[in-house]
């Protein structure tokens, strides 16, 4: 009599398993996502067994490990090493996830072709396309190297056989949703079959020393897709953000072990794939007079400053409760500084609709960009344009104060690069460096009050 196999339904999503099915997740609240799930058997023989452990395995003081620079090799795109922290480490494996055709495949197609060009041995595993429609795209990049090899498999132990034969110090898996582990009793793209390929794949990563570049697909809600345990089990995770008919990409990292998540990769899309923007700030930039509402604001990014244009709208509507928009800054972030301005500086604007945008699709989280978005808003309310060729930037408190920010001079200096001559700044920052302004008037504010009127002098 053939013995029953033991199942359980695991969330698609999340990956929580219970015994039964059920209609709702406990685990993320998603609907409709257990699937039923054989669960592999166990190897007998290892019960009770002690296993030998050599002396490089033993336990030892911390201040005994020898450490050592990681080596790094570059990829040919300085914006991707740049996420990167510098390069790739051999031996690490990097999970890039992104909406379909936001340029994903054409990003690594790209980098592996630089990396063969410098001498080094590169597999790219395509799971979804043949090996002819990556020809085609590597003829469109200009992505032809003697040492980049291709292959069109997703079964996981020929794709080993292919590593140990081909012995590539870097392998793209192109993507994990449909490689297969035979097994695994369960369908590519499964909660089981992407944890034990992903798994397994970074097992071979470090006994071998191979980088690896995994490629995801995300959900609608532009999640990862398949369990959260993915991004447990690599070591970096770059998301890769744009919209598909757009002309410029954005590349961040979420996680690092081995360099900073605050650094950000810039890209254009061309007929010729993805090239490198090392100069964003005048990208995001308009070359237009600037109107009411229009702020500009210095960022920093990981190292990178880059000033990008605010815009804010703010109109009457005689709807309760009135709209806050916005793609590009948390909600609730506006709505508290919308508190502070009327509750501190007496602009009725708490009646209006506001709305809110950052050029280029960037995403706004820092401090210092609250005094830009507080200049914004104002000055669309009062529809006053700011002073010609103005930054702004400094936090705000509950109590209407303009705190001081980090990194103010790195700030000031790119304003002054780009041709900008006045500065509206928290007090804190103009004392430590109004000794060196790089030829750019600092106007200091202590108060949102005289930040607005710094910003906006009458007459």
């Amino acid at each position: 009599m053939a013995k029953k196999k033991k199942t359980r339904y695991v969330c698609q999503q999340c990956g929580y398993d219970t015994v039964q099915w059920l209609g709702k997740c406990p685990g993320c609240g998603a609907w409709n996502t257990m699937v039923e799930e054989i669960i592999p058997e166990e190897p007998k023989g290892l019960g009770g067994v002690r296993l030998g452990l050599s002396d490089a395995e033993q336990p030892k003081p911390i201040g005994e490990v020898v450490t050592e620079d990681l080596p790094r090799f570059s990829t040919g795109s300085p914006e991707l090493d740049r996420v990167l922290g510098g390069g790739v480490i051999p031996g690490s494996m990097v999970l890039i996830v992104g909406d379909p055709g936001v340029g994903k495949s054409s990003l690594t197609l790209a980098a592996c072709a630089n990396v063969a060009r410098a001498g080094r041995r590169v597999l790219y595993v395509t799971g979804e396309e043949s090996t002819r429609q990556i020809r085609m795209r590597a003829d469109r990049l200009n992505a032809i190297a003697e040492k980049l090899f291709v292959v069109s498999e997703t079964n996981l132990d020929t794709i080993k056989t292919h590593i140990e034969n081909t012995k590539p110090e870097l392998v793209v898996i192109d993507s994990i949703q449909t490689m297969l582990r035979p097994e695994v009793a369960s369908a590519p793209g499964s909660v089981s079959q992407v944890r034990e390929c992903a798994a397994e794949i970074l097992r071979v990563a470090k006994t071998e020393g191979i980088a690896a570049f995994v490629i995801g697909h995300v959900t609608k809600e532009g999640n990862l897709a398949g369990p959260r345990v993915l991004e447990h089990i690599v070591d970096t995770v770059l998301y890769f953000e744009g919209e598909r008919n757009a002309e410029y990409r954005v590349l961040r990292a979420v996680k690092n072990r081995f360099g900073s998540t605050n650094e950000l990769g810039l890209f254009e899309m061309r007929d010729c794939g993805l090239v490198d923007v090392p100069d964003a700030s005048k990208l995001f930039l308009s070359d237009r007079e600037a109107d009411s509402g229009t702020v500009i604001v210095p960022t920093v990014e990981g190292t990178r400053p880059l000033l990008v244009e605010v815009q804010a709208l703010v109109a009457p509507t005689p709807f309760v409760p009135p709209r806050r928009t916005s793609d590009a800054v948390d909600i609730k972030r506006i709505q508290l500084l919308l508190a502070v301005l009327e509750k501190r500086v007496h602009l009725q604007i708490g009646a209006c609709d506001v709305y809110v945008k950052v050029a280029g699709g960037i995403h706004i989280d820092e401090p210092a960009a609250d005094l830009a978005l507080c200049v914004a808003m104002a000055s669309s309310f009062a529809n006053r344009r700011l002073l010609p060729k103005t930054i702004v930037f400094g936090e705000v408190g509950l109590s209407g104060e303009v705190r001081a920010v980090s990194q103010a001079e790195l700030r000031v200096h790119e304003a002054a690069r780009l041709g900008f001559e006045h500065v509206v700044l928290p007090r804190k920052n103009y004392e430590q460096m109004k000794n060196d302004t790089h030829g750019i008037e600092l106007l200091p504010a202590a108060t949102l009050g005289e930040a607005l009127k710094c910003a906006m002098p009458r007459g």
